[in-house]
């Protein structure tokens, strides 16, 4: 069956993109849409992880979920996909449900597998915030796919794709976006394979030096619980959990985080989940993978030290 992926390129194809073409080239021959002044040179890594043509609308500057709805109905009719695949980072949270109202389509959100075809088009997804899996029969003619960011691995084809631009009538946009601002440096918490966050055992938002200095050494993204982000003591964009930014990285560390439910719900989807903590009866080490029971202001520096002379050894 055909496939439409749908990709937002800031400054660079995202790691998160990636995934979502290399998904699509496992549902079927897959077709990529995208907007904005982003040069042909920088779409060609597309062609290497499965997208075999690319489609790009030079009409859109900047983040619209109405125009961007409008694009990706004009590029399905013009494609004829029968499956359309977005990320589920912020974007797609929006568009997603607009895009499948306006398809009449079925919509999976948060899919963490390629959908089975055995019987039918069945879809896995976590519910609970990540306790449990449900799998999702789609019956409509048209389907839409929201990925979880981080749950599959982006795969190279060796393939090439070629660039069409295309110029359809995407009527008038209802909001005006004057400004938009990265929040903070590096990695974005959704895409980052490396994450290391803190809470209030860091005692204040001066000691925050130690986790800095641990992200930074192994180009870790950082990030906060939900009471340091209330307090102030970190932006709010760091904030990961349930009511924050759920993450799936690689390596998870905790760093004088306790463990509240809510938290867990936001990081259960760690690869491996290390926890540092004074306290041996904290929730967190349950669902840990490795624990350290000690002082931050000990352990830390002493982690980061050991990194550092383990890449010295490496070069």
């Amino acid at each position: 069956m055909s496939v439409l992926v749908f990709i937002e390129v800031k400054e660079k194809v995202s790691k998160a993109a990636l995934e979502v073409v290399s998904y699509g080239s496992k549902i079927g021959p897959t077709t990529v849409v995208t907007f904005g002044n982003t040069d042909e040179d920088s779409l060609k890594v597309i062609g290497e992880y499965g997208g075999e043509k690319i489609l790009i609308h030079r009409g859109i500057s900047s983040s619209n979920d109405q125009q961007i709805t409008n694009l990706i109905a004009a590029a399905t009719e013009q494609t004829g996909a029968e499956v359309i695949v977005i990320s589920q980072d912020q974007t797609g949270k929006s568009i997603g449900p607009r895009v499948a109202a306006k398809l009449n389509a079925g919509h999976v959100s948060g899919a963490i597998s390629v959908p089975e075809t055995a019987n039918g088009f069945e879809v896995n997804t976590n519910v609970f915030s990540g306790k449990a899996m449900a799998k999702i029969a789609v019956h409509s003619d048209k389907k839409v796919i929201s990925l979880l960011p981080n749950s599959f691995s982006p795969e190279k084809t060796g393939g090439s794709a070629t660039i069409e631009e295309i110029n359809n009538d995407l009527g008038e946009a209802k909001i005006t976006v004057k400004e938009m601002k990265a929040q903070g440096e590096g990695i974005p918490l959704p895409e980052a394979e490396l994450v290391v966050s803190a809470g209030r055992g860091l005692k204040g938002p001066e000691n925050w030096n130690i986790v800095e200095d641990l992200a930074n050494t192994m180009g870790a993204t950082t990030a906060c619980s939900r009471p340091v982000a209330d307090i102030g003591w970190r932006p709010h964009h760091e904030h990961v959990g349930q009511t924050g930014t759920a993450i799936r990285p690689n390596l998870y560390i905790a760093i004088g985080i306790s463990g509240a439910i809510q938290h867990l719900a936001g990081v259960n989807g760690s690869k491996v989940i290390v926890v540092i903590n004074t306290d041996a009866e904290a929730p967190f080490f349950k669902a840990a993978d490795y624990g350290v029971i000690g002082d931050a202001f000990e352990v830390v520096p002493k982690l980061t030290e050991a990194y550092n002379k383990f890449k010295a050894s490496q070069n």
